[in-house]
């Protein structure tokens, strides 16, 4: 028998539950699991994500004829439910065609309302309702719908308005009206022949009349949208797997558009910017769902409190807000208490924040979707840390719900408090997602993209978002819109992606045109520099500066419940003192890799590092090195200060030395001069350090083994550091790490200079210290040998930036031509420079760990590259038994949050 493709549901009844997500989408799953625990939803059927893989393999008549009689028999069912007829002319059933992935995707594919429509069942449909004008609004929305989706009626280019608005906006400009709701009847039937007459004028295509035919075009214009540029930009970010599919749901139509007792809304059972425990939402009277989300008219507030906010922050007296745009709390009190009690049993049932999407239909209310909701960084913490207070998660729930990349947020700089209040507000808005950004008004996203991929900071400013702007929205520090609510298109995509957003800044006059942005008088004009605050809706003119975010006790609270489970040290990467003390506040556990080459490059230090490199012999150099050594000291001193008794490990020099020299003749003269010779010298000594390859050239173990004076002034700064804190009773625990080590006996040769340095010198302090020789593990061959180097290394370190680069044969500084090309043909997943390589690399750091160990048992195994701050890297360190993890400062609690999640998954 043929596997099934389609499954219903409906009168709380489903052939599917919540569990099915891979299969029937987030959105067909949980259809199907409100109908059973008695959630009023509209009846339907979903058609399975493996017929979107089908779809693409052996193309859209065979699916479609695969489906035919599924398809067929699913739309009776809904038909006996509904009690009327699809496509019959005297009771029809209209539906709607909606996306729905495993993973959420919010506004990145399509969706078509009152499917079912045309010139004859538009006469039915107002002989069944008595209400003519609902008719023909659902009819024009659904040409509109219909025509932009599936017959590719678009703007021709990006500074255009879409076509059908255009059209709407010279039908109301003619008859004197400021509202689609102002439109009588006769101007929406004006308004779906001039739709269907543009169509037929820009695709060539009539518009079609058959309502099966009409279904055939929306089920495959949603498999199409799975491959839309916008979806693909959105998997990529969010690492959805293109191989997911989406599943498409069909439902009867419920209409919010049938007048005043009818309405439509998204709410969230709790605050998704700032994570209140606070019911949420908004809704529009006499409108459809997509109103709403598209942010065409800004809507009102579904809570009293909710809606008393909002007008404190637009500036409306409470008389007004109470006459104008009451909260449905007090314009629909029956309606609200049902709306209430169903998110209310949601939420309890799933665990977890949900964001819903709701219709009332002439005083009915009817759910169209429940789905956990996007949240911004400081909302997920704050999020599961009450649910866990509250008794809804267990702690190791609360910790497995943080996306650790998520944190990023919470450690971003929010508006230094005294330049705000030198600040001139120019406009506000809704504060639809937090966080301070600064930037270059840009009025499109090709621009947006344009200018970010430049290193410019823009603020994308638009009239209302759509999801054609992802890119724009991607590359933007901030977003600004000045149509739409909280629940609008730009205010969830944004706290979906971390970025600052305010919404619905009515008083802002956009010209796209012009490209300009005038409010009060005031006209800004594209690159003028604009600032937003996403906590408070407030817009300033110009640049406002930044300081350091302050985290609060969520979030020390959730790092502490990691730390309860973790098994890995997380560890950081610093090579100054500050950056060593931002680290520790983070919960770093000491230093994985101090690189000492960024020491050299201040003032005096390089100077006398160039005539180290520039000396003729070992005697010229060491009088140089004499030189450098108390500047190294100092540095030392500093970092083993701030990482006081945690163990540093400190990477001897690394880089080819042709870095360290002039290349220009001003910087070569000056040498000259220094070392009183001639400036010819310089210039040939700088031209034989040249490499054809320089990162598989003289660098690293090389250096230190052609040059070991170099390596024993190090071994001196770095212990001699550690004598003077000891005097002032300051605990460090250095290691020293020899770099690029790919034989034994490079390995050796460094560690005999590093003990005779270190024995000569504390014969002369009188004093001694424990310290560690170890290497790092950045060369095949020394993965593969990993048993005789542990023969005598005391540590590994994994130098995975270096590791990927040799084992791949890809130069990290030259990917860039071909990486996007490998990623677009999906020969490459990712970035293997960001992501670990678990096959390739991470095999050879498996290996490494467990050749070095069975020689030396204690061996400590820990990496240092880029990897070290990136989830799904730390989660394999930890299954492969590393000791610890090292990234960048910032990345540190995302690091602390990953290695805890890696011990509860792998349990």
């Amino acid at each position: 028998m043929d596997k099934k493709r389609v499954y219903t549901f409906g009168n709380g009844q489903a052939e599917g539950k919540a569990d099915m997500k891979n299969l029937l989408g987030g959105k067909g799953a949980n259809l199907a699991e409100m109908n059973l625990i008695g959630v009023p939803v509209p009846p339907g059927f979903t058609i399975t994500t493996d017929v979107c893989g089908e779809y693409y393999e052996i193309g859209k008549d065979n699916v479609v004829e695969k489906l035919k009689s599924e398809v067929e028999n699913a739309i009776a069912l809904v038909e006996k439910l509904m009690n009327s007829k699809f496509g019959d002319i005297e009771n029809p059933l209209l539906v709607s065609v909606r996306s729905g992935a495993r993973a959420s995707m919010p506004g990145m594919m399509d969706t078509i309302l009152n499917l079912g429509l045309n010139d004859k069942v538009v006469e039915g449909l107002i002989r069944k309702t008595g209400n003519a004008r609902f008719a023909w609004d659902s009819y024009r929305r659904f040409v509109q719908m219909y025509g932009d989706v599936v017959l590719g009626m678009k703007p021709v280019n990006k500074n255009d308005i879409d076509p059908f608005e255009e059209i709407i906006e010279e039908v109301k400009e003619a008859k004197g009206v400021e509202l689609d709701t102002d439109l009588t009847v006769e101007d929406l039937k004006e308004l779906v022949a001039k739709f269907k007459a543009a169509v037929k004028k820009q695709t060539g295509k009539d518009f079609p009349e058959s309502a099966y035919e009409q279904l055939w075009g929306a089920i495959c214009s949603v498999f199409d949208s799975w491959m839309n540029d916008r979806a693909i930009l959105y998997r990529k970010m969010e690492g959805i797997p293109a191989e997911w599919g989406t599943a498409v749901n069909v439902q009867a139509m419920v209409f919010g558009n049938m007048g005043e007792t009818s309405a439509t809304g998204v709410c969230f059972s709790r605050d998704a910017a700032t994570g209140e425990d606070q019911f949420i939402g908004e809704y529009l009277i006499n409108a459809q769902g997509e109103d709403v989300v598209a942010g065409i008219r800004t809507p009102q507030q579904i809570t009293k409190i909710g809606s008393q906010r909002w007008a404190e922050l637009a500036g409306i007296s409470e008389e007004d807000r109470k006459t104008k745009y009451p909260s449905m709390e007090e314009a629909m009190p029956e309606i609200y208490k049902e709306l209430d009690m169903l998110q209310t049993k949601l939420e309890n049932h799933y665990c977890d924040m949900q964001d819903m999407e709701f219709t009332v239909q002439e005083g009915k209310l009817w759910f169209l979707q429940t789905r956990s909701g996007k949240r911004t960084g400081a909302a997920m913490v704050k999020i599961a840390m009450d649910m866990f207070r509250q008794g809804m998660i267990d702690e190791k729930t609360a910790i497995l719900r943080i996306d650790p990349n998520k944190l990023d947020e919470l450690l971003h700089p929010v508006f230094d408090k005294a330049a705000l209040k030198n600040a001139k507000v120019i406009a506000k808005g809704l504060a639809a997602s937090p966080g301070a950004a600064t930037g270059k008004i840009v009025f499109n996203a090709d621009d947006a993209a344009e200018w970010g991929a430049r290193g410019e900071k823009v603020i994308m400013v638009r009239v209302e978002t759509s999801p054609e702007d992802l890119a724009g929205m991607a590359a933007a520090e901030g977003i600004l819109t000045a149509r739409g609510g909280m629940t609008s298109h730009a205010a969830v995509v944004a706290r979906g992606m971390g970025k600052c957003c305010v919404s619905g800044a009515g008083s802002l006059k956009i010209d796209y045109a012009a490209k300009t942005m005038e409010v009060d008088g005031l006209v800004l004009k594209e690159g003028d520099y604009i600032s937003l605050n996403g906590s408070t809706g407030d817009i300033f003119l110009g640049e406002v500066a930044t300081q350091e975010a302050e985290l609060d006790n969520d979030f020390a609270e959730i790092m502490r419940l990691a730390d309860k489970y973790t098994r890995m040290v997380v560890r950081t990467n610093a090579d100054t003192p500050h950056d060593a003390l931002v680290a520790r506040k983070f919960g770093a556990q000491g230093i994985g890799l101090c690189r000492t080459e960024h020491m050299f490059f201040e003032g005096e230090k390089i100077k006398a590092m160039r005539e180290m490199i520039l000396a003729e012999n070992a005697e010229g150099r060491r009088v140089a090195l004499a030189k450098i050594l108390p500047y190294q000291k100092a540095d030392f001193e500093g970092i083993f200060e701030a990482m006081q008794g945690l163990p540093v490990t400190v990477r001897l020099l690394d880089p080819p030395l042709h870095e360290f020299v002039p290349h220009e003749e001003k910087g070569q003269q000056e040498m000259a001069d220094a070392m009183g010779v001639d400036v010819k010298i310089i210039k040939q000594r700088v031209d034989a350090l040249h490499e054809q390859n320089p990162m598989l050239g003289h660098r690293g173990a090389r250096l230190g083994n052609t040059y070991p004076e170099i390596t024993e002034m190090q071994t001196r700064a770095i212990l001699g550091a550690a004598l003077e804190l000891k005097k002032k009773g300051i605990v460090a625990i250095p290691e020293i790490m020899v770099p690029l080590t790919g034989i034994l006996y490079e390995f050796l040769e460094q560690e005999k200079v590093i003990r005779a340095t270190a024995t000569k010198l504390f014969e002369e302090a009188g004093d001694s210290i424990d310290y560690k020789v170890g290497t790092m593990i950045e060369i095949p061959r020394a993965a593969l040998t990993a048993d005789r180097i542990a023969s005598a290394a005391e540590f590994f370190s994994f130098g995975t930036n270096d590791l990927t680069q040799m084992t791949f044969g890809y130069s990290r500084d030259d990917i860039a031509s071909f990486l996007p090309i490998y990623l677009e043909k999906k020969i490459l997943k990712v970035d293997p420079f960001q992501v670990l390589d678990q096959n390739g690399v991470g095999q050879l750091v498996r290996m490494a760990t467990e050749k070095g160990r069975a020689v030396r048992p204690d061996l400590k195994c820990g990496i240092c590259g880029e990897h070290g701050g990136e989830p799904s890297s730390v989660k394999f360190c930890n299954k492969v038994g590393l000791n610890y993890v090292s990234c960048s400062p910032f990345r540190v609690p995302i690091a602390r949050l990953a290695a805890a999640q890696a011990v509860l998954e792998q349990a």
